[in-house]
């Protein structure tokens, strides 16, 4: 008997049926992970350099459309594989719910899609469109402490190539981190111009050209890595060159419409660079294509034959079973939203005292752009003096719920956003200072800005426990979530000046007392 698979002009449709379980597969994932998908949405309107976001998923729906007359050619047989992937990413999004890492329900949701693919399509079916649903995973933004350090990062790599540039026109400038000093103007590199608004949407750009290149695979390759050192290469150029401009017409040139048109400008030279090494791979090589026309091609699906038989597909039972598994999955994620978590009692920061020992505080406030993105529920913020006039900082914020997207910013991301370079990391047991009959552990940074250098120190203090590694953190979140009922926690933070000739022992000293001094009183503001 001959396989129908083999008649060439069969083809397979999806009944209504079938579309209805797609439809509501769609429905209980988009519930599930509703937290990780807002988030993502969020950044998408809120950063430019993820501005783009709004339409990987689009162009994902186009790509898979293109492979539709081979779709329709395949009969899905699904995959109990798929199943496995959908409970791995699962299991993922109730660990992202509790660590309350809204990262790890994106990545979470990516790996729920292709098993529900590979449930319902089979293996023969997956593999058709494989790629684009990886393309994906450029609608998920990176963790944010990889993009405060990669952005930093990227601003001292833009700021010493810019400086180059200008002084190929035999110009003085001075270079001081991340300040461009031209004597008359001083122009600050910050982190809008560090290029990740361009080398995100470049370099999905340049997956998408890849995948329509027929070239081969290594030189696929080349053409996506290849947009990252482009992408920093012409933001570097078009600072160099707005120093230029700034030089000769004034700072008026770095401002406005004219800053975001050299912006628009080079996006547009560095999709030319790309087009040309397009070119270029197209004339090397075995596989080499004489017509770039040819060696660029969107195709479009073949119509179905009017003859072809016509099927519907049947529901494959590994993927009746993914949605039975999803739809629980999203009434669990409403049990956890809805149940009312354990708040202990506690005095709020407003009645911490002024008066520590030989210390004398005033307090400040946070501006509200920085509340609205911390979202903490409580926090003080003050500025401690002692005998000696010597000058540290307290900041302490608490969450009465770290709930997914309301969790604590750890130093280590924030500081890089500020401009400040890590310049040394290490952990520090204080003697003197017992937690749980130990000695307070916490993370010692130096931390420099051109000249300015601080000493800060800081750990997490989480219902009972004070941590210092970021990770130990979410796991007791979860396991204190799933037996306690708790998520409440806070970070302290304490820094100190590092003034011109002082020894940074005595930066350190100074923290200690006053952490000595200060730390039994945290107690009753920060519950155990």
């Amino acid at each position: 008997m001959k396989d129908v698979n083999a008649i060439h002009d069969l083809v397979w449709r999806v009944s209504s049926l079938l579309w209805v379980c797609i439809i509501v597969a769609i429905a209980v994932m988009v519930g599930s992970f509703y937290t990780g998908i807002e988030a993502m949405i969020r950044s998408w309107d809120t950063q430019e350099e993820y501005s783009y976001g709004y339409m990987i998923p689009f162009l994902t729906l186009f790509l898979i459309w293109q492979k539709k007359d081979q779709i329709e050619r395949v009969s899905f047989s699904g995959s109990w594989v798929g199943l496995l992937l959908v409970v791995m990413g699962i299991v993922l999004l109730y660990l992202g719910t509790f660590s309350v890492i809204v990262t790890i329900i994106q990545y979470a949701l990516l790996i729920v899609i292709i098993g529900t693919f590979l449930s319902l399509m089979g293996w023969q079916g997956l593999k058709l469109v494989l790629v684009p649903l990886c393309f994906l995973a450029f609608m998920v933004p990176i963790p944010y402490f990889i993009f405060a350090n990669l952005s930093s990062e990227l601003q001292l790599i833009s700021s010493s190539i810019g400086v180059a540039v200008i002084r190929l026109f035999d110009i003085s400038v001075y270079l001081e981190g991340n300040v461009i000093d031209l004597g008359s103007f001083k122009l600050q590199v910050v982190e809008a111009c560090n290029g990740l608004r361009y080398l995100f949407p470049l370099v999905s750009l340049s997956f998408i050209a890849a995948y329509f290149f027929k070239g081969a695979t290594w030189k696929k390759i080349i053409l996506v890595l290849s947009s990252i050192p482009i992408t920093i290469f012409m933001n570097s150029f078009r600072i160099g060159v707005i120093g230029v401009l700034v030089e000769y017409w004034g700072q008026s040139q770095a401002e406005g419409f004219l800053h975001d048109f050299e912006g628009w400008v080079i996006f547009m030279a560095c999709m030319a660079i790309l087009m040309l090494e397009m070119w270029a791979l197209s004339k090397i090589g075995r596989d080499r294509i004489d017509s770039f026309q040819d060696a660029f091609v969107v195709d479009l699906p073949a119509h179905t034959p009017e003859s072809a038989s016509i099927r519907h597909r049947n529901i494959p039972t590994s993927f009746s079973v993914v949605i039975i598994l999803l739809t629980i999955s999203f009434a669990g994620i409403i049990a956890l939203d809805t149940r009312e978590e354990n708040y202990p009692d506690r005095v709020t920061f407003d009645d911490f005292p002024t008066t520590i020992g030989e210390w004398k505080g005033k307090k400040d406030r946070l501006e509200q752009i920085y509340l609205d993105s911390l979202k903490l529920d409580d926090y003080i913020m003050a500025d401690y003096v002692n005998s000696n006039n010597k000058t540290i900082n307290f900041y302490s914020a608490y969450y009465q719920s770290q709930k997914t997207g309301e969790s604590i910013h750890s130093p280590r991301a924030c500081i890089p956003g500020g401009g400040w370079r890590i310049k040394d990391l290490s952990q520090k047991k204080l003697d003197g200072i017992t937690v749980d009959g130990n000695a307070l552990n916490i993370n010692r940074l130096v931390i420099i800005k051109g000249d300015y250098k601080q000493v800060a120190y800081y750990w997490f203090q989480q219902r009972g426990r004070s941590m210092t590694n970021e990770y130990l953190v979410k796991w007791y979140l979860f396991s204190d979530a799933l037996t306690l009922n708790r998520t409440d926690g806070a970070l302290v933070r304490i820094t100190t000046l590092v003034n011109p000739g002082e020894d940074v022992d005595l930066a350190d000293k100074r923290i200690i007392d006053f952490i000595k001094a200060s730390y039994p009183q945290l107690h009753d503001y920060i519950p155990d």
